[in-house]
């Protein structure tokens, strides 16, 4: 007689804790369940930094969120996007994304607009770091929608400041 044991996550994680064990799990590793996902992030605004409301170029940092769905159209409202040292944007205003389309969430100062796809942050500093970051991007019940952590290094191999996650 054979006898299947199957261990849960959590009875994985008390076996390796009693054991003083640490196991580091990449935080793009899971695939969250979600409509909404981060498409790709101008992390590094092209030219010198200038966190400057006028003449500065934070609006050309972004972040593009993408709904992935075929046929769910989604409202941003409510939805966060942090950083990893806890910097946050929560999508206050109604923006809604039909299946397919995009909004590029910019720095600086500007009129959000569902027509030419973007939302500005009003607020002229830049929230990505141009070295290694973190992106979290929440539903507005606080479960987690997507998550991509870079590194200039390992994923920016042309060097012009932008990746692309979900194609």
């Amino acid at each position: 007689m054979h006898i299947r044991r199957i261990l849960t996550a959590s009875a994985t994680t008390a076996a390796v804790t009693a054991l003083g064990l640490t196991v580091a799990v990449p935080a793009q590793a899971a695939e969250y369940s979600s409509a909404l996902k981060i498409k790709g992030v101008q992390y590094d605004a092209p030219g010198r930094d200038s966190n400057k409301c006028s003449g500065g170029n934070t609006k050309n940092e972004y972040l593009t969120i993408k709904n992935y769905s075929k046929t769910a159209t989604v409202n941003l409202k409510g939805y966060k996007v942090k950083d990893a040292t806890g910097n946050t944007f929560t999508f206050k205003k109604s923006h809604t994304l039909q299946p397919g389309d995009y909004v590029s969430l910019r720095g600086g100062r500007g009129t959000d607009s569902d027509a030419k796809n973007v939302v500005y942050r009003q607020n002229c500093n830049f929230i990505w770091n141009n070295d290694k970051d973190t992106i979290y991007f929440y539903k507005p019940g606080g479960t987690r929608a997507d998550v991509h952590a870079y590194t200039k290094k390992s994923n920016d191999r042309d060097g012009n400041g932008y990746i692309t996650y979900h194609g």
